[in-house]
């Protein structure tokens, strides 16, 4: 067995252990077991929401068992009711394979795929498609008690508002899944949300009826912010693991952005630190918040992970020049690139070269790079007359350097990293020109 602690005592330290069927402990004491988490493919990402269960995959591969993915392309036609208040939009199987497999790509970064105890991902379509209704009704349809189905959180919560016949056979759907990983895999843990309790004892009850076996349930807390508003969204939305849909930098500003009173939770959740290097963290949050050691520790390492070590460093470069006032003259290349995509950005070019689009701004007659068209043209100032303002007005700073109301140009010496100038107004408004070579 791993070196690593049992998952139950390591989740429990990390508030991650919300319950769990009885006898687990011991079986997970008696050797390698395979456990299973399920995610849904309506989506083509994961988001940081659902970094709940796979750190839960993740602590259970790390104490020698073995964990599997199950990527619901058969369910995710059917919709899960539970946390829901109406019924949703179904997706078509394409749709739905294609997620699938960009899950599956997300994943990768997370759980080991080799060895021994290496992870596997499955989908439960390639079961669930070719099942016959028949078949399903007489071998697993009959296993369940409608008023036992009722009394369920899931369908419960849902008999008011209405629930449709096929979100109701949802639990039944997700129970077979359970059967049929312990047939093929042998699983006998499942591990999900604690909305999930009920679905999941229904397989772990379907199993022993039909089978004889044993098998376990464990849930996850459901996670909110202190402020009491959902965990995983931000000012633009849902924060996914896909970074065409939520940049590397904007990930990274997410976890930086955690409160206080919810960074030492989020470092247990969602990052592999000790618990030594956690609590030395949580005592820097009390007596020195200002200096956000927790957040930097946690937004670098879940960055790091999702999106990979350069990533998350270019990521860190940004934040500190937008944040903390960093010197933009040690901006990496990479770093200006990823700039671009987060602040307002414009091509200056020569006079006599006619650029290609209305982001391209004519050069001063005298060669230099007129201030006040840049300042104008990725939007700090509404105006030429607004821009000679913030001028005069000691307002602006162009590389660092702040201008005064003579500093009408600025030279071709003063570029920086790939011939840019980065302009800043006050605290947080910031625009980059590029400024091509003279040909």
């Amino acid at each position: 067995m791993s070196e690593h602690p049992a998952p139950i005592s390591e989740l429990a330290w990390r508030e991650l252990l919300f319950q769990h069927t009885e006898g687990l402990g011991a079986a997970l004491r008696a050797g390698t077991i395979t456990g299973y988490c399920g995610f849904d493919p309506t989506a083509s990402s994961l988001h940081v929401g659902n970094l709940i269960p796979v750190m839960g995959l993740v602590h259970l591969q790390r104490a020698g068992h073995r964990p599997i993915a199950l990527v619901g392309g058969g369910t995710g036609m059917i919709g899960d009711p539970s946390g829901k208040s109406s019924e949703r939009n179904l997706q078509d199987l394409n749709t739905i394979a294609a997620n699938a497999e960009a899950i599956r790509k997300q994943l990768e970064r997370f759980l080991d795929f080799d060895g021994p105890n290496g992870a596997k991902l499955l989908n439960n379509v390639d079961w669930l498609q070719p099942l016959s209704l028949l078949d399903f009704l007489r071998d697993t349809g009959k296993q369940f008690s409608v008023n036992v189905m009722l009394a369920k959180d899931s369908v419960k919560s849902r008999l008011e508002t209405g629930i449709s016949f096929t979100e109701f056979s949802y639990m039944l759907l997700q129970a077979y899944d359970f059967l049929e990983l312990h047939r093929r895999e042998g699983v006998t843990l499942q591990l999900g949300g604690s909305d999930q309790w009920g679905n999941i004892t229904a397989g772990t009850d379907l199993i022993r009826r039909t089978t004889g076996k044993e098998a376990h349930a464990l849930t996850f807390p459901l996670i909110t912010n202190s402020n009491g508003t959902k965990f995983g969204k931000s000012e633009a939305g849902a924060v996914w693991l896909d970074p065409a849909r939520t940049s590397p930098y904007q990930f990274y500003q997410f976890w930086m952005g955690a409160d206080d009173r919810d960074v030492s939770r989020f470092l247990r959740y969602f990052t592999l630190l000790s618990q030594a290097e956690i609590e030395a963290l949580d005592v820097a949050v009390r007596t020195e918040p200002q200096r956000r050691a927790a957040q930097r520790a946690l937004a670098a390492d879940v960055t790091a992970r999702v999106h990979g070590v350069d990533a998350a460093r270019v990521a860190q470069e940004v934040s500190s020049l937008l944040f903390e006032k960093g010197d933009p003259t040690a901006l990496s290349a990479a770093a200006i690139d990823a700039l671009r995509a987060e602040i307002p950005f414009a091509t200056y070019v020569p006079a006599d070269e006619p650029g290609p689009n209305d982001d391209w701004l004519p050069a001063a007659p005298s060669g230099g790079i007129e201030v006040i068209e840049c300042l104008t043209a990725v939007g700090i100032a509404p105006s030429r007359g607004a821009a000679k303002r913030l001028l005069e007005q000691g307002g602006i700073s162009v590389n660092g350097v702040k201008l005064g109301a003579t500093d009408k140009e600025i030279g071709h010496d003063r570029l920086i990293t790939g011939r840019h100038l980065l302009i800043r107004k006050g605290a947080r408004d910031f625009g980059l020109v590029y400024v091509p070579e003279k040909r």
